[in-house]
């Protein structure tokens, strides 16, 4: 019998994308009590099923695929742009497929405008109203109004008409780097990129008998489940290990691990990547925030995942990458690797001299980089520990030379020194975990 948790989420599901929901209503539908309505909304948000959109409410929505995560609302245009709602406030939530900015003849605009895009432009009534017979909502720069034929027009067919007080070009830019955002989001793999949404997982309960684990070993050849509760709350773990020398009729409750490790669907591949090497796991329950369970995800998924990943395109760049870029590699004659660049405008910090933080970013970035030499695979930064550190001026030469003092299987150690005019400015040890293949 589902739980009134469950049976919310049912309902919300069912909804049809656009409708507006909230707490009291929920409450009084399904004769629930509205904390446990709130909850459960919230718990819907955190799957993608609803969104709360300023001044307009809490909303259900199209569940985002992967695929398109870096496709925007127009809701969060809105929010982007500082913008406010002159018309279509229904259409909110449609995503848009792309936009086009109106910086040319009406008849040559409109070859461009198709259904889903946003037509960004300024007060030129007319192309409001044919951009939105076209199936394309508008976002109207400087500020300016339109016609109340255009915001009526805009309610009918739920596409909405924004103002904001920007110029094109900035607001442009503005959209396009939330764009650049969502892509660089989209490079970075989830658990729930892993788990099986189809596939139930096995379990066990925590009064099922040692037997009962027995059985499972034999129908799923695996040795180690987690342990649930009658709610489906995820009280352990029970491998084959655990169960050695214990009578068949004993309950796992007592034999089990308990208060085991687990991982939500949005914690990223690479933490529980981590949380498996440093701790010796093979295995992790995938729960909600209710510790109900939803699925494991493995060692060799995660190792899996990673690998396929390494061999996608990348699409974005990463702070790391940005501040990287002007950095060639040479390869001095005695054999030292070292990474030559210079202080920019963008490097430093309020009083002209190389950021801290940027200084990290270099140190780690020459560290994956040289690893990656050693060993192919993937390494999660454990500890920085910066010993010496000197103000390095703007516009300033620096070289960067990373060590290699220890190579193990699962962990590395390295030395970074940092000099300028043959000085030494920054000198750390830096520890990495492998992530085996």
């Amino acid at each position: 019998m589902p739980t009134k948790h469950e049976r919310i989420l049912r309902y919300i599901e069912q909804l049809d994308v656009g409708e507006k929901i909230s707490v009291r209503t929920i409450a009084r539908e399904l004769g629930v009590s509205e904390g446990t309505a709130y909850r459960a909304i919230k718990e819907a948000e955190n799957q993608g099923l609803v969104n709360t959109v300023e001044r307009v409410g809490t909303v259900r929505v199209e569940r985002k695929r992967r695929s398109n995560i870096e496709r925007l609302t127009f809701a969060e245009v809105v929010n982007i742009v500082d913008g406010h709602v002159l018309g279509g406030r229904a259409g909110l939530h449609k995503t848009l497929n792309k936009f086009v900015i109106g910086a040319m003849k009406l008849e040559a605009m409109m070859r461009y405008v198709e259904p889903g895009n946003l037509l960004i432009v300024g007060n030129r009534y007319n192309v409001h109203r044919i951009s939105l017979q076209r199936g394309a909502a508008v976002l109207i720069t400087g500020g300016f109004d339109t016609t109340e034929e255009v915001k009526a027009l805009a309610d009918e067919l739920e596409l909405p008409v924004i103002s904001c007080s920007y110029d094109t070009f900035t607001v442009a830019s503005m959209i396009n780097r939330a764009i650049y955002d969502r892509l660089i989001k989209k490079e970075i793999l989830l658990v729930e990129d892993v788990i099986a949404r189809d596939h139930k997982p096995v379990y066990l309960k925590v009064d099922d008998p040692v037997a009962r684990f027995h059985e499972k070993v034999k129908e799923t050849g695996h040795s180690r489940y987690p342990v649930v509760d009658d709610g489906g709350k995820v009280q352990g773990m029970v491998t084959a290990k655990d169960v050695v020398g214990h009578d068949s009729t004993e309950r796992i409750e007592r034999v089990m691990t308990r208060n085991p490790i687990t991982v939500t669907p949005k914690t990223s591949l690479a933490s529980a990547a981590h949380e498996m090497v440093w701790e010796g796991i093979e295995l992790l329950p995938v729960v909600n925030d209710q510790r109900r369970l939803l699925g494991v995800i493995s060692r060799q998924d995660v190792i899996k995942s990673l690998q396929y990943m390494q061999k996608q395109p990348q699409v974005g760049e990463t702070i790391n990458d940005i501040i990287f870029r002007g950095f060639e590699e040479v390869r001095e004659k005695n054999g030292t690797l070292v990474f030559r660049g210079k202080v920019t405008p963008q490097m430093s910090d309020s009083l002209g001299t190389l950021s801290i933080g940027v200084l990290t970013g270099l140190m780690t970035e020459a560290a994956i980089r040289i690893l990656r030499r050693h060993r192919r695979g993937d390494l999660v930064i454990e500890n920085l520990t910066i010993y010496t550190l000197k103000p390095v001026q703007l516009e300033s030469e620096v070289e960067l030379i990373p060590r290699v003092l220890e190579m193990g299987r699962k962990s590395a150690k390295l030395e970074l020194e940092v000099f300028h005019d043959g000085n030494l400015v920054s000198k750390a040890m830096l520890t990495a975990q492998m992530i085996e293949r």
